[in-house]
């Protein structure tokens, strides 16, 4: 077994029998035309079906909305970045020299898209439950500790309504890049807090979803502040 292998194996849960799709689903575009955008397609799939239907039976009682609401926290792109990040994905990745150099490894935006591949790429050696298993054990921890539903409230929403309550300005947001295929482009937002000195940034395949994960980081950094 190859060392990326054995981190693999400790890292998910999961050995590759065709250590090929590991190392495809490890390749960023830049460093070839065999990469894993295509099994980052079928990864967030997989991802999506296997949390839904986790949270559907985790809670029992939430409605409809509510459930896609969690699902959305769990698997927007900041959180599957700092998954990514605590499972150290980018040490583990193949770029080109260029994006390498200007850290696109460490990247949210990059980490979110191969965490998925990595998924696309168990489903395909090991079939549904093997993919199945790997996302719910690098998801075990958030799954076991679902916030309350009024919490799921639009990040936006609560960060206006917090911001009006102390009397302050509302947060300014902009668009700050895009990145990926043309027909799947992933945004890259940010979220600034002018009258606290603060910062935030998000992302997601929409410009919306990239703000909204930009006001939770800002909502969180206020918290811890």
């Amino acid at each position: 077994m190859t060392t990326t292998g054995s981190w693999c194996e400790k890292a998910l849960r999961y050995q590759f029998s065709d250590e090929d799709l590991l190392t495809r689903a490890l390749t960023h575009r830049s460093a070839s035309a065999s990469n894993n955008e295509r099994l980052e397609f079928l990864g967030d799939a997989v991802l999506s079906t296997v949390i839904a239907r986790a949270i559907y039976a985790a809670k029992p009682d939430a409605a409809e909305g509510a459930l896609s609401r969690y699902r959305a926290e769990l698997v927007r792109g900041d959180s599957l970045a700092r998954i990514a990040r605590a499972l150290d994905v980018g040490s583990h990745l193949v770029m080109g020299s260029g994006e390498h150099r200007t850290g696109g490894h460490q990247r949210a935006s990059v980490l979110a898209n191969t965490l998925e591949a990595l998924f696309g790429a168990i489903l395909l050696d090991g079939g549904y439950a093997a993919a199945e298993s790997a996302v719910l054990h690098v998801f075990a921890e958030r799954l076991a500790r679902l916030p309350s539903e009024d919490s799921l409230k639009d990040p936006k929403t609560r960060l206006q309504e917090l911001l009006q309550a102390r009397q302050m300005p509302p947060p300014f947001y902009e668009l700050t890049g895009t990145t990926g295929a043309d027909h799947k482009p992933r945004f890259e937002a940010s979220c600034r807090i002018d009258a606290l000195d603060i910062t935030t940034h998000g992302s997601g395949r929409s410009r919306r979803r990239a703000e909204q994960g930009a006001a939770l980081a800002a909502l969180e950094r206020m918290v811890a502040e």
